[in-house]
């Protein structure tokens, strides 16, 4: 049944004649295979430990979809998640956003994700951050590239919620009440 109906007196009619229009006001989206992907991952978020829980992580990739699918695994999993879409919009976010982890693009057109990797590296205010690559490049050569560049991990598209779970408990503290203790000088 349509959400919306109105009635009017139809034009070039006789009065009390009237047309009927009826609007669905709940279109109807096509969705694209990543975030159907993302949507059958979303089960999995929920069993995260929630000792891994409550972090600031930011996801860049200039693949929207991609990274839309990947913060709402990290949101559903209790994080304080933000995403950017190039390399430049990436480097501005961390600065102001200071996350905790993030999974990091490597293949971004412009500024790519080494060069983004070196600047938040390079700056005192984001050089604690753990950088993962989260990439479609993953040759053992790729893999020693990103270690080289100061990555903590290496993931290759698709990923594995599992392995990003298991990653996250490795690498995160467990969360206690407030900020992690590293970041409350920021408050």
């Amino acid at each position: 049944m349509p959400d919306l109906q109105t009635h009017s007196p139809a034009m070039g009619q006789k009065d009390g004649e009237k047309w009927t229009a009826a609007v669905d006001l709940q279109p109807t989206i096509p969705k694209s295979d990543r975030l159907l992907a993302a949507e059958a991952l979303v089960p999995a978020a929920r069993h995260v430990s929630p000792s891994v829980a409550g972090h600031r992580i930011l996801v860049v990739d200039d693949n929207v979809d991609a990274a839309e699918a990947m913060a709402m695994l990290l949101d559903l999993s209790g994080h304080d998640v933000r995403s950017a879409f190039s390399g430049e919009a990436g480097l501005e976010m961390a600065l102001s956003f200071r996350p905790d982890v993030v999974f990091l693009d490597i293949g971004l057109p412009g500024m790519n994700g080494y060069e983004v990797a070196e600047k938040l590296l390079a700056d005192p205010a984001t050089a604690a951050t753990r950088l993962i690559a989260l990439t479609g490049w993953g040759t053992e050569d790729d893999i020693r590239k990103s270690k080289v560049a100061g990555f903590y991990a290496h993931l290759t598209k698709p990923v594995d919620p599992d392995a990003v779970a298991a990653l996250l408990a490795t690498l995160l503290p467990a969360q206690t009440a407030g900020w992690p203790e590293t970041r409350q000088q920021d408050c």
